[in-house]
């Protein structure tokens, strides 16, 4: 279940195609789709969030966002406006792998910068402003800054405590479980002067995810790169300093079109992206913007997700692994980790397919949901079986072994 925030968006490509408006974006709303892609329709209300609704809402994003049939919790104050943000591009500009917040942004591009503004006030979301039910949620997705990260753990653990006092505790089972918190730390603080704090906040949270170049900035680098003994050592500085509160929580490093890199401790895993040239189901790369939020709403999702059907189909397929068994055991109380990853993985690449959100359909006997006329099981499906095969011919470049 997710708890995050709506931001309607206005794109100008300066001159080199027509701009659009009320594009769905924001942190929320591609986290949101990450999620709901796991999720699946039987599980649709397990994903929640909050949307704030100002006088101009566009009635064509609300028609949307009623299609995924999520826990939406809609506010209405029509003394205001709806959050909106401006995009400016170059002409020609290619839009670039991108982490975006419900507090401040800055978009990283592969090419030149890219322009970003609010229109409107934004609007914060604290942990006073979610309901009893949405303090209750096994997983939280955040993208802020080191202090108010750990600002909001602590308020939502607070509050937790303060129920289950209370006596309003779902069950004792639910009350002594500690939520998953999976962090992004907001592209603008990813500055040398925020080290420490970056730590600190790693230290409360169970994952921490910048991308890489996001991590390069932060550490002084130009980029981040798992080939290089600089970003070696940097992974192994970052869970020397911890990631959560036991220290077993997970680093994910985001690097766009190459995937992802996960660490623990003792583990470490290389995904490569959903879209690969040649691939069976390979289409056009049209805009990756929000890849990398709606990455981290699937993994959140898919970390308590263990038992349905995206896992039952990951696990049918590599169970014949032995590199992949072998490895599935050494993650621990973490095992659920790296299919949780495939399922990201697998959401991003439907983010990619157009601006802003993919689309979702039915099947013409109804029976099936599609998103951008694709089943998410299947296209789960088709990337563990490309897995299956690339893990066997070399585990090491997987499991990043020597």
């Amino acid at each position: 279940m997710l708890t995050v925030h709506f931001r309607a968006d206005d794109i100008d490509f300066g001159g080199s195609r027509p701009g659009v408006k009320n594009i769905l974006g924001g942190a929320a709303s591609f986290a949101v789709i990450g999620a709901r892609l796991v999720s699946g329709a039987a599980h649709a209300r397990s994903v929640s969030w909050i949307v704030d609704v100002g006088s101009d809402f566009p009635p064509e994003a609300l028609a949307v966002i009623r299609s995924w049939d999520t826990d939406c919790v809609f506010r209405k104050d029509h003394s205001r406006l709806t959050t909106r943000a401006w995009n400016g591009y170059h002409p020609d500009e290619k839009r670039g792998w991108s982490t975006v917040s419900f507090d401040s942004r800055r978009t990283i591009a592969d090419k030149g910068d890219i322009d970003f503004k609010y229109l409107t006030p934004k609007l914060r979301l604290d942990p006073s402003m979610l309901s009893d039910t949405q303090v209750w949620s096994r997983t939280f997705h955040m993208v802020c800054s080191s202090s108010r990260c750990i600002s909001i753990v602590n308020g939502i653990l607070q509050r937790r405590d303060e129920l289950h006092q209370a006596g309003q505790a779902p069950s004792p089972e639910h009350a002594s479980t500690r939520p998953i918190f999976v962090w992004e730390p907001v592209p603008d603080l990813c500055t040398p002067e925020e080290q420490e704090n970056f730590f600190a906040a790693s230290r409360v949270v169970d994952v921490v995810s910048p991308n890489h170049q996001e991590l390069g900035m932060m550490f002084g680098q130009p980029g981040w790169s798992q080939e290089s003994e600089d970003g070696q050592q940097l992974v192994q500085r970052i869970l020397a300093s911890g990631i959560g509160p036991n220290g077993d929580g997970c680093l994910v490093i985001r690097a766009g079109k190459e995937g992802s890199y996960a660490f623990l401790k003792a583990q470490k895993l290389w995904l490569p992206a959903y879209h690969q040239p040649g691939t069976s189901g390979a289409r056009t790369v049209v805009d990756p913007t929000g890849a990398g939020n709606s990455f981290l709403g699937a993994l959140a999702q898919g970390m308590v997700s263990a038992g349905r059907e995206p896992f039952i189909v990951i696990e049918s397929i590599l169970s014949t692994s032995e590199a992949w068994r072998e490895s599935l055991e050494s993650w621990g109380l973490r095992s659920n980790l790296p299919m949780a990853l495939i399922c990201a993985t697998v959401a991003a690449g439907f983010v990619i397919e157009q601006i802003g959100v993919p689309h979702i359909s039915m099947s013409e006997n109804g029976g099936k949901e599609l998103w951008n006329q694709s089943e998410f099981t299947e296209r789960v499906r088709l990337y563990t079986q490309r897995l299956f095969r690339t893990l066997d011919e070399s585990p090491q470049r997987h499991l990043l072994t020597n």
